[in-house]
């Protein structure tokens, strides 16, 4: 990493309280230098503008790779200017940096290999752990290899005559995960739900979270909402819609203090485009709003050429992510007590739902059961795993004959895992090594869902998102690892005859080999129980793309089978996570301890959050 020493003053304000000591003893002149900042324990948390310095004169190819390195991931205004002066003319107009972004684990090894004296080649290796995309989409990968070239030349003409220049490399940007997180950061960009074609009545227009990463030194609400106007990414875009398609962000977006966003669009006359206006304007909010902080934005002013619109944070809240999950309110959750199911509230005794999971004694002998989002009926296992019923919480509700069944007769075979959405769509897993198959619940009727890219894996849990657009599957190989992926859901056919695909499977915690639980914890983020290779087993928030949602894993112990958490949100409340272990007791994560919640009569069978 380099800084200018001449700029130490900068440096200093960046740098803050870390490095006081230091920045009184910085000379005030001199020739620029490399400022090495250090890769131990804290070195991820560190945001330090970092100063783009161009080559020195007579400086050798380790040296002159090592500057373009550090000015290319370097905090600049006109984007990679001084980077660009490491490059011939030529490799310059060649060169593209949007290509994407390769994040190595560590800074890169450099192996040097002389072909003759006005050329070198400089191979630039290290471990890949994540990659960002042309579009600014994260991608997790496991310890990729990578390897790339540098070739350098000594220019023969011009004001750099006799230099070393680089003359060919690869397109796109190389940093160090440091790097990348002093770097980059977060942008959630907001899409409607697309319609579904093989549902009755329209979809509830909620929004989806599309998270990406941007340059940090940006103006942050301006490239938020370029980044929104540009459309979804590739990987979700089958699943969701824009009002924004075809059209582009004006000038700067600005906050006044008001805590009003004003956003103008090359839209020419928003006349008898109302509807679309509002559309435009509520994805903005949601987007601004994600930077900007739920508390520090009350509206947004959105205009064109002629006209406009305005969209209050109340009227935002009509279709806000993870609205479809139900109500926080004082965290129900739900626990099945030798067969009858209770609704707990706090840290009162539970009561008895109404219908036939609330009786006593009921017969069949229940499992494992799933609570609709709204909290009006529910999904049961039968105790040995070979069917499914769906019922109400009606007085004169039925539990009725078995909506799907599976021929799985062992331990581990069978129905598991039954998870609702928000439009009371039902998803359940048969697990039966005969027939293995994810299905799809509605109205009564069953569907089998494709699910593409399984290769010889098996889909052995699965929890869908409130909004229903995305799926997180723990999958076991032949080896009997169990990871940990997400698929997107798209929806085709008819009502009479419905169609699900589950697509585009990617990995979310590539380095956990043993997944027990997941469970969906906001609108892009999982709470994972599970362990990597031969350490203890702890829980981990990760984003949907991946990204490591927490600096460090939660404290989870050996004795822990599932994990519940809740989408839903009361204003800044967000429901405790829960916990059930293999002596049946159930456990409330507040802050960073475990807290047994003392249960009524007979040990926990199940628990859980509505969904």
């Amino acid at each position: 990493m380099r800084a200018d020493l001449r700029s130490a003053r900068a440096v200093c304000a960046g740098l803050a309280v870390l490095l006081a000591a230091g920045c009184a003893a910085m000379p005030s002149d001199g020739p620029p230098e490399r400022v090495e900042i250090p890769q131990g324990s804290g070195a991820e948390n560190l945001q330090v503008r970092v100063f783009p310095v161009p080559p020195h004169k007579g400086e050798d190819p380790r040296d002159l790779l090592a500057g373009f390195l550090a000015a290319s991931s370097a905090d600049e205004a006109k984007d990679y200017e001084t980077a660009l002066k490491y490059l011939t003319a030529s490799a310059g107009k060649r060169w593209n940096p949007q290509a994407g972004v390769a994040v190595l684990s560590a800074t890169p090894h450099r192996d040097q290999t002389v072909a003759a004296a006005e050329t070198t080649t400089i191979t630039v290796s290290g471990s890949k752990v994540a990659e960002l995309d042309e579009d600014h989409s994260y991608r997790v990968v496991s310890d990729e290899a990578y390897r790339q070239q540098f070739t350098f030349v000594k220019e023969s003409e011009g004001p750099d005559k006799g230099e070393w220049r680089i003359d060919r490399l690869p397109d796109g940007l190389i940093v160090d995960q440091t790097n990348f997180r002093n770097s980059y950061r977060a942008v959630h960009r907001y899409f409607y739900v697309s319609s579904d074609p093989s549902a009755d009545g329209a979809t509830p227009p909620v929004m989806v979270p599309d998270p990406i990463y941007l340059r940090r030194r940006t103006d942050p609400l301006t490239a938020a909402a370029k980044a929104l106007a540009a459309g979804p990414s590739q990987w979700l875009a089958p699943a969701v819609y824009s009002a924004f398609e075809g059209v582009h962000i004006e000038g700067a977006v600005t906050v006044n203090d008001s805590r009003a966003a004003a956003v103008r669009v090359d839209v020419s006359d928003f006349g008898g485009r109302q509807s679309t206006c509002k559309q435009m304007a509520t994805q903005l909010f949601h987007t601004l709003a994600d930077q900007q902080g739920k508390a520090q934005l009350d509206r947004v002013d959105l205009s064109g050429g002629k006209g406009g619109c305005s969209v209050s944070a109340a009227e935002a809240a009509d279709s806000a992510p993870g609205r479809l999950a139900g109500s926080a309110g004082a965290s129900p959750y739900y626990q099945l007590d030798t067969g009858q199911l209770l609704l707990l509230q706090g840290e009162g005794p539970g009561r008895p739902v109404a219908g036939p999971l609330g009786q006593s004694g009921a017969q069949p002998r229940i499992g494992e059961v799933a609570v609709r989002r709204d909290g009006s009926g529910a999904a049961a296992l039968g105790a040995d795993g070979r069917s499914l019923y769906v019922t109400g919480f009606g007085d004169g509700d039925k539990l009725g004959d078995p909506v799907v069944s599976s021929r799985g007769t062992q331990p581990g075979q069978g129905l598991a895992s039954p998870s609702w959405d928000g439009r009371h769509n039902l998803w359940v897993v048969d697990r039966d090594p005969a027939a293995p198959q994810l299905y799809l619940v509605r109205d009564r009727k069953s569907v089998a869902a494709q699910v593409d890219g399984l290769a010889d894996r098996t889909v052995q849990d699965a929890r869908i998102s409130s909004d229903g657009t995305r799926i997180a599957l723990v999958l076991k190989d032949g080896a009997g690892r169990r990871s940990l992926q997400i698929g997107l859901v798209v929806h085709e056919g008819t009502a009479g005859s419905p169609r699900v695909r589950v697509t585009g499977l990617r990995p979310v915690a590539p380095l956990l080999t043993d997944v027990a639980s997941v469970s969906w914890a906001d609108a892009d983020q999982l709470l994972v129980l599970g362990k990597e290779q031969g350490k203890l087993q702890l829980l981990n928030y990760v984003g949907t793309d991946g990204s490591q949602a927490a600096d460090s894993p939660l404290q989870g112990g050996e004795s822990m089978t599932t994990v519940s958490a809740s989408e839903s949100r009361t204003g800044e409340s967000v429901p405790p996570v829960i916990a059930y272990s293999t002596d049946h007791r159930i456990f409330r994560l507040q802050g960073n301890q475990w807290r047994e919640i003392a249960l009524q009569g007979h040990p926990a069978a199940s628990f859980g959050y509505p969904g």
